[in-house]
């Protein structure tokens, strides 16, 4: 399978063969149910959709419930994620995908929400220098300065940085090296960090 949903417990570090200590973000990744199994010949792509969590019974609605009873599921995961794999490894609907799939040194990718920043200034979203500190300045501090463009177009571009709502957005970091795999405990342990707050989803797929 070339890839799982889990979810992100924070940083810790480990050691290497060398006793270099490494830094790594702790992933509680599966068991991940196979609720779905996309082919060629009905949808014209392959994959497969696996499921993370459980919802509650008052909380999940009629479609979800329906869908995850189909795959013989007690209850509706929490999040769905699709991921494609190779023809010749088709997985089963109610198999479980495990991090026993991960080998310690391996390439992933790593997808998640950043975590919400709010409304933000240009200093802090964009990295401005800000106005002058000197004497005569007032409140220009923390100022974007100038966002005209002169009398020919005569308006403000469009994507001019400006401030606005920061965070919150899908981010993938690559190239991750796997830094130690717990099958007992379903822990992948990620060399590096990893976008998103604690105990937020993310999705980890081979590279």
């Amino acid at each position: 399978m070339s890839g799982i949903i889990g979810k992100k417990l924070g940083m810790t570090q480990l050691f290497d063969e060398t006793g270099a200590v490494v830094p790594v973000t702790v992933i509680q990744a599966g068991p991940c149910p196979v609720v779905q199994v996309r082919t060629q010949e009905r949808d014209g792509y392959q994959a497969v959709q696996l499921g993370y969590g459980a919802q509650k019974a008052v909380r999940a609605n009629k479609a979800e419930a329906g869908h995850a009873t189909k795959a013989g599921l007690e209850s509706a995961p929490e999040v769905l994620r699709e991921f494609k794999f190779p023809a010749d490894q088709t997985p089963a609907v109610g198999e479980q995908v495990t991090v026993d799939n991960f080998e310690v040194g391996g390439r992933v990718k790593v997808t998640g929400t950043t975590k919400g920043r709010g409304f933000q200034g240009v200093m802090k979203r964009h990295g401005f220098g800000g106005g002058r500190a000197s004497h005569g300045a007032t409140r220009i501090h923390r100022a974007p300065g100038s966002i005209g463009a002169g009398t020919n177009p005569s308006r403000v571009i469009k994507g001019k940085r400006m401030p606005g709502h920061m965070g919150a957005a899908q981010q993938t970091v690559r190239n991750l090296r796997v830094a130690k795999v717990d099958a007992e405990r379903n822990l992948i342990y990620v060399r590096g960090a990893v976008p998103g707050p604690v105990n937020g989803y993310v999705f980890i797929t081979k590279q």
